[in-house]
């Protein structure tokens, strides 16, 4: 994109919005709980209870193996047509920010936005801002594209027009949303 004005700001979440976050940590799960894959259910709930995990601390911990031990950031896949639907909006003269709050668990950040970096790069996912917070309606945009429920509705309800990107941790959320990048698009381009 040259310097001319932006159609629209885009805050665009990372984990189950552009990433397989729940996909790559059913496997790392797995191996932690040395259980077999099937054992572990693909449709969770934000905190992933239904794997057995009972507490913030054991959350941690799990999180902090697969960043620290298995390259979690640097591991996941692509949501199907992320990619896709993020160059043609960013073609389409809007700005993509990165938006994402990876950095919530102390003493390991620079290997969390080290893999972040280069999973952008690797999957070239476009972007022109990269912000590493939790207050994600700080950070300026028209529109957020994001499936944690509670910051859906935080950001809703500070104003902020929010597509919730639609997983199991987010079935009781309502319209905007989206299943796909495709409907994703459609609801940017009704925007402006």
């Amino acid at each position: 994109m040259t310097d001319r004005e932006a159609k629209l700001v885009l805050a665009v979440d990372l984990d189950g919005v552009c990433a397989d976050f729940y996909g790559r940590m059913r496997q790392i799960a797995a191996e932690w709980f040395e259980c077999p894959l099937d054992e572990l259910s693909p449709d969770v709930s934000y905190g992933l209870g239904e794997w057995g995990i009972t507490s913030p601390e054991q959350y941690d911990s799990l999180h902090r193996f697969a960043v620290t031990q298995r390259d979690l950031f640097s591991t996941l896949e692509v949501i199907p047509g992320a990619r896709r639907v993020l160059r043609r909006l960013s073609d389409e003269g809007h700005r993509i920010r990165i938006v994402t709050h990876r950095l919530f668990i102390h003493y390991f950040h620079a290997t969390a936005v080290k893999q972040t970096v280069e999973w952008l790069d690797r999957t070239a996912i476009p972007y022109w801002d990269l912000c590493f917070m939790g207050e994600k309606d700080q950070v300026g945009a028209d529109v957020y594209i994001e499936d944690n429920p509670q910051n859906v509705r935080k950001l809703r309800a500070s104003g902020h027009y929010t597509i919730c990107f639609g997983n199991s941790t987010n079935t009781d959320i309502a319209a905007p949303r989206a299943t796909s990048w495709d409907e994703v698009h459609e609801l940017v381009q009704s925007r402006g």
